[in-house]
């Protein structure tokens, strides 16, 4: 079994250094704290023997183990913890793309697989204007139908951000399967307009 959780050896250094300081036997916990949210951040900490759970999955590094809860588990796929110098000093560096939405497999329904891209690739360029899109349906002709939160919503930018960026990027990566890209508060109210 590969590890999903990549910790380079200048970490795994830093690591072992601060674990001698601990009670023997301790190791680290990496986990994911709201895992599948929008707010979902990679996190590392001591883990003593006592504070290990029969239900965490083990992972036996050069320098030191790594425990890992089952709920963190497929968040932290393709996760890499480094350890940074630079000009500025030393940091650690955790990176988890799949921390917000787990690994979709590639013959997943088509709406968990737009939805993944959306999580792992559209949002965090959006994320700088304190927006994000949310993925409402895809249709049977496959038109993805999509809504603007946060920043984004009432913004004028968002047809030129939706048609030229995100339709494009979306239409790009999933051709042959999906035909357009649509917001869905505007086709709401293209559909329901005679009401008024």
């Amino acid at each position: 079994m590969s590890h999903p959780i990549t910790i380079s050896d200048a970490a795994q250094a830093h690591f072992s250094k601060l674990l001698e300081q601990q009670p023997e036997g301790t190791n680290i916990r990496v986990f994911v704290v709201n895992p599948g949210t929008q707010n979902a951040e990679c996190g590392v900490s001591y883990c003593p023997p006592e504070a290990v759970e029969s239900t965490d999955t083990e992972f036996k590094y050069e320098q030191l183990a790594a425990f890992v809860d089952e709920v963190s588990l497929p968040f932290l796929e393709e996760a890499e913890i480094d350890y940074v110098t630079d000009k500025m000093g030393s940091q650690l560096t955790l990176k988890a793309p799949n921390a917000k939405m787990r690994k979709v497999a590639d013959d997943a329904p088509l709406l968990q697989r737009v939805e993944y891209v959306i999580q792992t690739q559209v949002n965090p360029q959006l994320a700088g204007h304190g927006g994000h899109l949310s993925l409402i349906e895809i249709t049977d002709e496959g038109v993805a139908l999509v809504q603007f939160g946060g920043g984004c919503n009432g913004c004028s930018m968002v047809d030129v951000t939706l048609k030229d960026g995100i339709e494009k990027q979306l239409m790009e990566e999933f051709s042959g399967e999906l035909t357009a890209v649509r917001d869905a508060t505007e086709h709401e109210a293209g559909e329901h307009s005679y009401y008024q």
